[in-house]
């Protein structure tokens, strides 16, 4: 299997660093999502404490019955908030759909005027109230540790550094909470029904507190599932398809996929927890004039975030 460039980065090497060494992570960054699409970033401002009782409460969450759990399933919200049940969402082109249930929270409007259509209100669990506080701080610090790695990137594209903050600040941001439930008798599940179908995912960027157990696998140029492993309180963070667009695939939006475990632990459950970075709707995805060139033609139609988003809430089910 040919080398897979997925390095492992220190954030605080860009936020409190010298100049060479916010140079070197701008490059390193770069490099790691025009090859590949993912890195591993630690110093990303979560602490271990805060990362283990996320998992507490979200475990906490997927145990409630099924009666109490559909009192905050909403479809007419495209599982844009509260949760959404088993055998809702597929991977785009997929029959079959994922082997999981998840809850979503979205942005907290703070100083615009907004629409509650673009951004209804968030989902409180009333039997959790833990739940809800630790959720909405780790949405804050993850929308953070992204907004940093953002202005990275715009750094690598030679754009002015703050190009991206504009559009994701009050942003239509996602913090979803996954459980991959235990499969009782796994020979009765269709051969092609695996956790999560390979998928590329919407937003600019993902950034994913490390999972309750191995299964996530990145597809290489050369067509080989690479499985991304992030050491102790790592986070992985890859290229959505905005952003890929954004730069005219100069920057990769990487097919990934979680795959079954073997047949005796699938009995098991798998918790895990990204957030999608999404700008505001309104924000231009057309390509940057400087990412197209007579080797690199302009590959995508103009979009707006909102036009994309939608179309591909379709495609995967959410979205009728």
């Amino acid at each position: 299997m040919a080398l897979v460039n997925i390095p492992r980065l220190d954030l605080q090497q860009y936020t409190h660093g010298d100049t060479a060494q916010r140079e070197k992570f701008i490059q390193n960054i770069g490099q790691a999502f025009n090859d590949t699409g993912f890195v591993t970033i630690a110093n990303h401002g979560l602490s271990p404490e805060l990362i283990e009782e996320l998992y507490v409460v979200v475990k906490a969450f997927f145990d409630l019955p099924e009666a109490v759990k559909r009192k905050y399933e909403f479809p007419e919200l495209a599982g844009q908030r509260g949760y959404t049940g088993k055998g809702k969402e597929k991977a785009k082109g997929a029959h079959t759909p994922d082997l999981k249930e998840f809850w979503q929270r979205g942005q907290t409007i703070v100083g615009e005027e907004y629409s509650k259509v673009d951004f209804p209100d968030n989902i409180l669990v009333e039997e959790l109230p833990r739940f809800n506080e630790v959720t909405a701080e780790i949405y804050k610090k993850l929308e953070d540790a992204g907004r940093h790695l953002l202005k990275a990137i715009a750094s690598y594209l030679e754009l002015e550094e703050n190009y991206f903050e504009e559009f994701v600040i009050n942003g239509n941001s996602i913090l979803r909470a996954i459980h991959y439930f235990p499969i009782e008798h796994p020979e009765t599940i269709s051969a092609d029904a695996v956790r999560a179908g390979a998928h590329e995912d919407i937003n600019l960027i993902t950034l994913l507190i490390g999972a309750s157990a191995d299964g996530l696998e990145v597809l290489t140029k050369d067509g080989d599932w690479f499985p991304i492993k992030a050491k102790g309180e790592d986070i992985v963070v890859n290229v959505g398809d905005m952003l890929q667009r954004l730069t005219n695939n100069k920057l990769k939006s990487t097919t990934h996929r979680v795959v079954n475990p073997p047949r005796e632990l699938m009995k098991t459950s798998r918790y895990s927890v990204p957030f999608f970075l999404h700008p505001k709707s309104s924000m231009n995805l057309a390509s940057l004039d400087s990412c197209i060139s007579e080797a690199y033609p302009k590959a995508y139609t103009d979009y707006t975030a909102g036009q994309y988003l939608d179309e591909r809430l379709r495609e995967i089910g959410l979205k009728m």
